[in-house]
């Protein structure tokens, strides 16, 4: 024990040691029901950690500490996730490269020492090489960080999403998926971005509002009528196949199944109806456009209308006229939109159709939910490509069905997140896109046959032999082929794609288990006991999880979703990098306050609920680590054989036995919060008891147990001191690690965190012999007669009639070792009887010469007669 206890560098000593002696190894010979694992959440390598990371990686270490000291065998896996945009994006602006996939591979490639200018172009294996080293340093960084967040991972289970076990179980989950007819190709309409120039799911859509105008299109009907259509996008009026309106819309029912003609274009239109169509929103007839967004496909598809393309894939108006765009004066107005951005294009339509009289009206203000990738910053178009997906019920409806039976399977926590989980199953539109048009990812696993024409064949993709993954089609070459014949025709060509960086993650209880290349790992920890993550990613890695595992083994992938809360700025706003208010990096943090202060800080978040970024409340976990540290060295400062090896049988004072039974309630109350995963409730019910242990009892007790080791009341405050210690350093291990394995190793063997979580029976004996109720009753006078609550408790009315007398000095300004001449006490008398059990403690700590009872029908209350001021 040091001379004086200090916080400072406790998180590198320990985490060097926790890292030698293997204290959170895995030991993977224990039976599954021996086991608890963790799914634990692989952040993205290539972005910068904030504090919330630290604050909902710090829940799922609290739970897995728990679930340790209560004697389970925990699985707790570390996993990167270095593949997909944000790491080519990292790696594009670090070294000032662009992939170009017509290159050929370099071996000899240095990136240049400083970003050039411009960026330069390499090929595609070179560009995931850098991707590949990059990230390893990254992880490298992530890793110090969470070793100095005191995260109790098995460092040996590490993983990233983009190694050789994680793409092999990843395409041969794909593959299987293939096999059932559950993926599949498809040539679709698809949201798309035109930055990144890839495909976009719906589950990584971003509404943002922006604001626009409404322009009012003059149409003209099979019978010369003129026909007002309302429109934010004129641009895409070339690509307009049909009207539509309500079929309840009187004002257009007499024109259903007859045509319109474009303005500007000339191109006759049908005129449908669809109950979607909104009468009350501008004129009530709207123009269907390929595409302009996703109202616009399902019109499409059930409407069975001819699709006219437009938009590029790099967001500009295609070179040609769509089909239905043919008389010269058509395709000279077309040809001054294309290659206009859509912007652009949007403005030269406005003065078309100004010229031809077609608009009708000044352009009309409005605000609009305009869809975005989460990652980009353009508006999202909708265009036609080839892309891969997997069923996920957006079709089926026995498959969205069966997907929500299996969330009311699970175990929610908080409970309430359930139903995000089903809004987002019942609103799906469309199957998941898998596909990305992307480079540093997990190769689809396909090859296409070509015809002696070269044209691939997608109805026949050849398909890599199961023993053969990991594959990269882009490298590799399919059996019964050479190399010679890629691109050839008779030959074959890669699928160009890469997954879905969730098509992956949504694996991860399977790549951190070993399924399919460890069976007898997989056995031992899948269906994992629990999986913790943001509630904003319940519609992405949750949902997509749930699904792969209905899928593959029609069952949960996890038996408990524990789901964390944002982190709010004093504003009550989200803190994110996106938002610029999360300037506050994690290891800053730690280096100022210390790990067990900021990990407090972020315990004191429930499950699901938001909780302020709050310094304030990591000073007070300082103080209660600094506290935790001088208590522990009060309580060891006696020199005594009872408290090396305490037993409540040596428990013999009535005040140590209240206050050993108030601490067995802490125990159960923390147990069941720990059990319910309101590791809050543990810490608040702790706490609370140990602020009031240190003011109040380690008063009442202090000079008692300074006094002979030999008298019995002595000894008695030894092995409470001693137990309550031993209690309190492992109720409060999971929320501060550090500065409970320093204490704990002043005067225990091992580690706290392998020591048995407190059970009741340590503090109240197995026959509760060490409970306030097992206090002879004798001394208690006329228990029928009386207040049986002051006798219940104490410690409780110890510390009442202590905090009496130091209010009365502190108003009289002395010393708090001011002598007390008198303590006057009125009350029943069983409460009376009570104090008595207490009242050498009570004297003892407030200087109490004398004291005087009185029987009263009354609640116990003091009267403090102070020792006068010496002249």
């Amino acid at each position: 024990m040091p001379a004086k206890a200090s916080l400072e560098g406790i998180e590198q000593v320990w985490s060097r040691v926790w890292e030698q002696n293997g204290t959170y190894r895995f030991d993977r010979s224990v039976t599954r029901d021996e086991v608890y694992s963790i799914d634990t959440p692989p952040p993205t390598v290539s972005g910068a950690l904030h504090v919330g990371h630290v604050f909902s990686y710090t829940h799922a270490d609290a739970i897995a500490r728990f679930q340790r000291m209560r004697g389970k065998m925990v699985f707790y896996p570390m996993g990167w996730d270095d593949n997909g945009l944000p790491t080519e994006r990292r790696v594009q602006n670090y070294y000032g490269v662009q992939c170009d996939p017509s290159l050929p591979y370099d071996p000899g490639y240095t990136p240049p020492t400083e970003p050039p200018g411009r960026p330069q172009p390499i090929s595609r294996r070179n560009f995931v090489e850098l991707c590949r080293n990059l990230t390893k340093i990254d992880e490298q960084a992530f890793e110090a960080l969470w070793r100095h967040l005191g995260l109790s991972v098995d460092w040996s289970l590490t993983y990233a999403t983009i190694d050789d076990r994680s793409r092999a179980i990843s395409q041969r989950a794909f593959l299987r998926n293939l096999a059932r007819g559950e993926a599949y190709l498809a040539d679709a309409p698809t949201l798309w971005d035109v930055s990144f120039r890839t495909a976009v799911a719906q589950a990584e859509l971003e509404d943002r509002e922006r604001q626009g105008h409404y322009y009012r299109l003059s149409f003209t009907s099979a019978a010369g009528d003129t026909i007002h259509v309302e429109t934010t996008r004129p641009e895409l009026l070339p690509a307009c196949v049909a009207l539509v309106a309500h079929p309840d819309d009187k004002r257009y029912q007499h024109l259903f199944g007859s045509t319109a003609v474009t303005p500007v274009f000339r191109v006759p239109v049908p005129i449908k109806a669809h109950p979607l169509a909104q009468p009350d929103k501008g004129s009530g007839i709207a123009m269907i456009c390929t595409f302009g967004d996703l109202t616009d496909v399902l019109w499409w598809r059930e409407l069975a209308l001819p699709t006219r393309p437009v938009m590029g894939r790099d967001g500009r108006l295609l070179p040609e006229p769509p089909p239905g765009i043919t008389n010269a004066e058509a395709v000279a107005a077309y040809r001054t939109l294309a290659g206009l951005t859509a912007f652009s294009a949007k403005a030269k339509m406005v003065e078309l159709l100004r010229a031809s009289g077609d608009l009708a009206g000044d352009p009309q203000p409005t605000a609009q939910a305009v869809k975005f990738y989460e990652k980009g910053d353009k508006p999202l178009e909708i265009v036609t490509t080839r892309q891969w997906y997997v069923r996920n019920g957006g079709r089926n409806a026995q498959l969205r069905a069966a997907l929500i039976r299996r969330g009311r399977e699970l175990s929610w926590s908080p409970r309430f997140m359930r139903s995000r989980y089903e809004n987002w199953v019942e609103g799906l539109a469309g199957d998941w896109i898998i596909s990305r048009q992307r480079f540093f990812g997990v190769p689809i696993p396909v090859w296409y046959p070509l015809d002696d024409s070269g044209e691939p064949d997608y109805e026949r993709p050849i398909l890599p032999d199961d023993a053969a993954l990991p594959v990269d089609p882009s490298s590799d070459t399919p059996t019964g082929y050479h190399d010679s014949q890629r691109h050839q025709p008779g030959g074959f060509m890669a699928d160009p794609d890469v997954m879905d960086t969730w098509a992956t993650s949504s694996l991860t209880p399977e790549i951190a288990g070993g399924w399919t290349v460890d069976d007898d790992l997989f056995g031992r920890v899948f269906p994992m006991d629990l999986r913790p993550q943001a509630h904003e990613i319940i519609r992405t890695w949750l949902f997509a999880t749930m699904l792969r595992s209905h899928q593959e083994f029609d069952r949960l992938p996890w038996r408990t979703a524990l789901l964390s809360g944002w982190i709010l700025d004093p504003d009550r706003k989200k803190m994110s990098k996106s938002k610029g208010n999360s300037v506050v990096t994690p290891m800053s943090l730690l280096a100022e306050y210390g790990s067990d202060a900021v990990r407090y800080w972020a315990v004191s978040g429930r499950p699901g609920t938001d909780t302020a970024f709050d310094t304030g409340q990591m000073k007070i976990g300082r103080r209660l680590a600094i506290k935790i540290l001088n208590a522990t060295k009060f309580v060891l400062r006696f020199e005594s054989p009872t408290l090396r090896a305490p037993h409540v049988a040596h428990v013999t004072e009535p005040l140590d036995r209240s206050m050993l039974a108030r601490l067995a309630d802490v125990v159960a109350a923390a147990t069941t919060g720990f059990t319910q995963y309101d590791y809050t409730r543990s810490l608040e019910c702790t706490e609370h008891f140990f602020w009031s242990f240190c003011d109040d009892y380690l008063e009442l007790v202090k000079e008692r147990a300074y006094g002979n080791p030999d008298d019995p009341a002595v000894r008695s405050a030894h092995a409470a001191l001693a137990l309550a210690l031993r209690t309190l350093l492992r109720l409060f291990a999971p929320m501060l690690p550090f500065v409970t394995e320093e204490a704990w190793s002043w005067w225990q063997e091992g580690s706290v965190h392998r020591a048995s979580w407190p059970a009741r029976q340590e503090l109240v004996g197995a026959d509760g012999v060490g409970d306030v109720d097992g206090v002879d009753r004798a001394n208690r006078i006329d228990e029928t007669n009386g207040s049986d609550e002051a006798v219940e408790d104490l410690l409780g009315l110890a510390s009442g009639v202590l905090a009496a007398i130091r209010r009365a000095k502190s108003e009289a300004q002395q010393s708090m070792r001011a002598s007390v001449a008198r303590l006057t006490l009125r009350g029943r008398a069983s409460d009376l009887a009570a104090f008595a059990l207490v009242s050498r403690d009570v004297r003892a700590a407030g200087v109490v010469r004398d004291v005087d009872t009185a029987e009263a029908d009354m609640p116990l209350t003091p009267e403090i007669t102070l020792q006068p001021h010496p002249q």
